[in-house]
């Protein structure tokens, strides 16, 4: 397994395919061990990938230290200096798209074009929800409002209940999720310092700095990163692009033109 010193960690990472390079930086969740991976998107195809299990997250140190968004920041950019690559197009999802904004200010040397996908800058241009307020609750209720808040149609009487065992299904498969690692340890530590960090990520007012190509793309019925979040970043980056998708916070799933938009903005083929 592919493993590599990255300031105070050991970190997991993968290269796979061909094409021009990209940097995948994930979600809250990120674990390059479950599926699907960004290696399992129509993005694989198209390019050269590099993906990580950042701080905290999968099979990466998870240090009972306080973390930042410019940490993360800083370890996708020793991760690159480690793996040889001077620059990258990047793609940061959700909680990576927190770092990607991080590491575009911080290191614009490195991006050569930007997506951020169902973000916030956080600061005057809105935080996305609070995901640490829901540490404590049981962790039926937990699954309960991660699947509500990440489509918000799950909340209309209409829309659920025509769809009731599908919604029992996924119940299923979050639940699921919540126990894969759980005797791991330290897995604990590292989500709660992710978390730490994520409540006070703020970008907003630094975004106008950026000047490169930047693809902002969400779902119109996400609860976590709201539409009016990507709105904002589009407003604070100059030449950025905006485009809502059908879906939620996992829009680049649910709507097949998504990751089709997300393939032509990198490959510079946007009409």
């Amino acid at each position: 397994m592919p493993f590599v010193s990255v300031r105070d960690l050991q970190m997991y990472y993968e290269i796979r395919g061909t094409g021009e390079r990209l940097l995948s930086i994930s979600g809250t969740g990120g674990d390059l061990r479950r599926s699907p991976t960004i290696f399992d998107s129509p993005l694989a195809p198209h390019f050269e990938i590099l993906a990580y299990d950042q701080r905290g997250l999968g099979q990466t140190s998870k240090p009972d230290i306080p973390y930042t968004i410019a940490d993360y920041a800083a370890d996708a950019d020793s991760l690159l200096n480690a793996v040889g690559w001077e620059s990258a197009h990047v793609i940061g999802i959700s909680f990576g798209g927190m770092v990607a904004q991080e590491l575009a200010l911080l290191y614009p040397h490195r991006v050569e074009r930007l997506v951020l996908a169902c973000t916030s800058s956080g600061g005057a241009g809105g935080s996305s929800y609070p995901l640490h307020e829901l540490v404590n609750l049981p962790i039926e209720e937990v699954a309960h409002r991660q699947i509500t808040i990440a489509d918000t149609r799950w909340q209309e009487e209409t829309w659920l209940s025509s769809r009731t065992a599908q919604f029992q299904d996924l119940m299923k498969l979050t639940l699921a999720a919540a126990q894969e690692g759980v005797d791991e340890p330290s897995r604990e530590i590292g989500r709660r310092r992710q978390l730490e960090a994520r409540a006070v990520h703020d970008t907003h007012n630094r975004l106008s700095q950026l000047h490169l190509p930047v693809y902002m793309c969400g779902g119109h019925h996400d609860g976590i990163s709201p539409p009016a979040n990507l709105e904002a970043i589009h407003k604070q980056i100059p030449g950025s692009y905006l485009e809502f998708f059908k879906g939620g916070h996992r829009f680049l799933y649910q709507d097949p033109q998504a990751f089709k938009r997300v393939i032509a903005f990198l490959q510079n083929k946007f009409e």
